[in-house]
């Protein structure tokens, strides 16, 4: 293994450029794939502005590029499709390269939203100053809408959510990754921030350091335990069920569960997870069911699916539209399992009137709720920007349901629809960068609204630079009060259910 790894950094190096031929022909193959097989490269920005977008990085294509300069341009294009299955990878040799490289980073983490930026983590974890809640006004000068102006140009999402790239940025050290790769790093970097009396202070820090550096997962600083005390009488319990993925908590005396779903990927276990769960729910009659979406970034359509059928009230559909279009034959071979893919296609859909190969199981087929053990209590979703793909089919279908409150901020995954399903990586032959091609363009409910946007919560929860010092999960407390809040009324009125 260590003379595989080794062999491979050798082998590989960061600094060659290729020439402006061999850029432009893998950039020409790249428009194409995309021109021609991508369902909807057209949905949310025009032809004549994609045409422009094309052209523009075409211009930038005229020197010698290393594999990382190209990426970037390519990430840039890919954006502006506005499709959050759409994105960019390295090639094979680049990352066998960074797992076994040494190098420096922008050393902490941010989270972003509107115009503020508030530490997260700090790889240098005695940093007496730069402390996860610190409040960060600018970086070199850049503040924080200058930041995001920028780096948003790299990433993708569904539609307009603009909520889902302050979520990308603001996951682990995405950040501090794009910022390396977009702006570069410099020796040092002023940091304008507000001190813990409330005053405007500047400080200079040096990149972090792999080699001189130690770095591990005690060394992150990811700040105090939250603050609170557990009120009198309850009685909070372990897991009753635990997967790598799923868990679920019973607080028995006030009747809540708090169920985490962290993806519907097939290999998780959650069929067994979701029937034990839901049999548990019912047997403890738990009034309040407290379902934390806000990580999954989606997975199996299927499994989402038997998610909503445990709570919805009402027959739905996977979608109203689902289809693809057939790639022309000389570019199936930069695609992976291209003759696989191509024959399942060919199993499944059918060529319509509009020229499409529509999935016609799914645009029919109704999917019924659950008998058995049905949960018919009071459901807080609690959802966010990294709330994506098949996690908005499961909270869009239930988005409006009397005893369901969608409870956070707007997911990265469109409302109205999709572009996903089979997802193959496309290679560029000249210099090995691939690109994730989603085949299936999907109309949940044509009857949503069109806008391009993500679900939008029926309450709003907004992060502070005190909860992320404290380490408070200001969402979990919203609910928290919605629960309170409920109670207090039924109590107050027993008749009122």
């Amino acid at each position: 293994m260590g003379v595989s790894c080794m062999s491979s950094r050798n082998i590989y190096d960061p600094q060659k450029k290729y020439s402006p031929a061999v850029i432009q022909a893998d950039y020409t193959l790249f428009r194409n794939i995309l021109e021609t097989t991508h369902p909807s490269i057209y949905w949310y920005t025009s032809k004549d502005s994609m045409d422009y977008y094309f052209e523009k990085v075409g211009k930038q294509l005229k020197d010698s590029m290393t594999e990382t300069q190209f990426r970037d341009q390519l990430a840039y294009m890919i954006s502006k499709l506005d499709c959050g299955h759409t994105t960019m990878k390295g090639s094979k040799s680049f990352s066998r390269y960074v797992d076994t490289a040494s190098s420096t980073a922008f050393p902490f983490a941010l989270k972003f939203w509107s115009d503020t930026m508030v530490i997260t983590a700090n790889l240098r974890r005695n940093d007496p100053i730069l402390q996860r809640g610190t409040i960060v006004q600018s970086i070199n000068g850049y503040n924080a809408r200058a930041l995001t102006d920028t780096l948003f140009n790299y990433i993708t999402t569904d539609g307009y959510s603009i909520n889902g790239k302050y979520q990308s940025l603001s996951t682990g050290f995405s950040f501090a990754n794009l910022y390396k790769n977009v702006l570069g790093l410099t020796d040092s970097f002023k940091i304008q921030y507000i001190d813990s009396m409330g005053n405007e202070n500047q400080v200079w820090i040096q990149p972090y350091d792999y080699k001189a550096d130690t770095m591990n997962k005690s060394s992150l600083n990811h700040g105090p335990p939250a603050k609170g005390k557990k009120s009198p009488g309850k009685k909070k319990e372990n897991p009753f069920f635990f997967y790598s993925s799923a868990n679920l908590q019973l607080d028995t005396v006030m009747k809540t569960g708090f169920m985490t779903v962290a993806t519907f990927d097939r290999s998780n276990h959650l069929r067994r997870f979701f029937k034990r769960s839901f049999k548990i729910i019912h047997k403890e009659q738990i009034k309040n069911l407290i379902i934390d979406v806000r990580s999954n970034g989606g997975g199996d359509a299927g499994l989402s699916t038997l998610l909503t059928k445990y709570i919805i009230d009402h027959k739905f559909k996977l979608a109203d539209s689902l289809y693809t279009i057939k790639p022309p034959a000389q570019y199936k071979k930069y695609m992976e399992k291209s003759f696989l893919y191509g024959m399942l296609i060919s199993l499944v859909t059918r060529k319509e009137s509009d020229g499409k190969y529509h999935f016609r199981y799914f645009e029919k087929h109704y999917n019924s709720p659950k008998n058995k053990n049905h949960y018919d209590g009071q459901v807080f979703i609690l959802i966010g920007g990294n709330s994506f793909s098949a996690t908005t089919l499961f909270a869009g279908d239930l988005k409006g349901q009397k005893n369901v409150t969608l409870v956070g901020e707007e997911t990265g995954g469109g409302y109205y629809g999709n572009t996903a399903w089979i997802i193959p990586d496309v290679t560029l032959p000249n210099t090995g960068l691939r690109f994730r091609l989603p085949r299936f363009r999907m109309v949940i409910n044509k009857d949503r609204i069109k806008n391009g946007r993500g679900i939008m919560p029926d309450v709003w929860a907004f992060p502070t630079s005190d909860a992320i010092r404290d380490g408070i999960d200001f969402k979990a407390m919203k609910v928290r009060e919605l629960i309170a809040q409920k109670d207090a009324l039924i109590n107050h009125d027993p008749e009122n259910k």
